[in-house]
C-alpha cells in the first residue's frame, strides 16, 4: 500500500513540476512578447533618421551580398524595409521591429511589425527583412490597411550564390515577395506568416 501511495505521490509531483514548467515557460515568453512590444510607442524625435539610417544600411547590405535583389528592387512599386527584428521566447514567443517604406527611395511610411509564436524555441534571434510590392494594387492594399497581416501565401525569393533570383523561386505574378536574412547571408526556411505590420508616426 505504501509503494502505491508513494508512486501515486511521485507522480503527482512530476505533474506538478511540469505544471511549473510549462506556466514558467509561458510567462518567460509573455514577458519578452510584451517586453518588445513595449518598443512599439511612436518612433518620436529624431527617430526618423535613424531608422532611415538603419534601412539605407540594410538596403546597401543586401545589394552587395545578393546583386539580383536590385533588379527585383527596380520591378517593385514599393519596398517594406525591416533592418532589424528580434525574436525570443522559451514556448510562447514574439518578435518585434520597426522598418520604413519606400517608394521610389523616399520613405513615405514607417512601420512596426509583431508576431507572436508558440512552440519549442529557446533565445532569442535577430534578422532583418524586405516586403517587395510587385504591383501597385498590393502597394496600396498595404498603405490602406491599419493592420496589415502575411498570410501562408506569401512568396519568398532566394539568390543563389552567385547574387540572382531564380525564377523557380518567385514569378512575375506575385504581388508581394520577402526576402529574409541575417547578417551571414539568407536564412533558409524562413517565414514571415502571422506577422503584423502597423503604420506608425515618427
Amino acid at each position: 500500500m505504501r509503494r502505491n501511495g508513494s508512486h501515486s505521490n511521485g507522480h503527482s509531483m512530476s505533474i506538478t513540476s511540469s505544471r511549473k514548467l510549462s506556466r514558467r515557460g509561458a510567462v518567460t515568453g509573455l514577458g519578452a512578447v510584451l517586453g518588445l512590444a513595449a518598443c512599439g510607442n511612436p518612433v518620436g524625435g529624431d527617430g526618423a533618421d535613424r531608422l532611415d539610417a538603419r534601412v539605407d544600411s540594410t538596403r546597401d547590405f543586401l545589394f552587395s551580398r545578393y546583386p539580383g535583389t536590385r533588379e527585383l528592387a527596380d520591378k517593385s512599386h514599393g519596398i517594406l524595409w525591416m533592418p532589424l527584428i528580434t525574436e525570443a521566447g522559451l514556448w510562447f514567443g514574439g518578435a518585434y521591429g520597426q522598418g520604413a517604406l519606400r517608394v521610389g527611395e523616399v520613405s513615405v511610411d514607417y512601420y512596426s511589425v509583431t508576431r507572436a509564436t508558440f512552440g519549442p524555441q529557446v533565445g532569442a534571434q535577430q534578422y532583418a527583412h524586405a516586403l517587395f510590392f510587385m504591383t501597385a494594387e498590393a502597394l496600396t492594399d498595404f498603405r490602406r490597411s491599419e493592420g496589415w497581416a502575411v498570410g501562408a501565401d506569401m512568396r519568398y525569393a532566394i539568390p543563389d550564390r552567385g547574387g540572382a533570383l531564380g525564377v523557380d523561386t518567385t514569378t512575375q505574378s506575385a504581388p508581394v515577395i520577402a526576402v529574409v536574412f541575417g547578417q551571414s547571408g539568407l536564412i533558409a526556411g524562413a517565414t514571415l506568416a502571422g506577422s503584423k505590420y502597423t503604420r506608425i508616426i515618427p
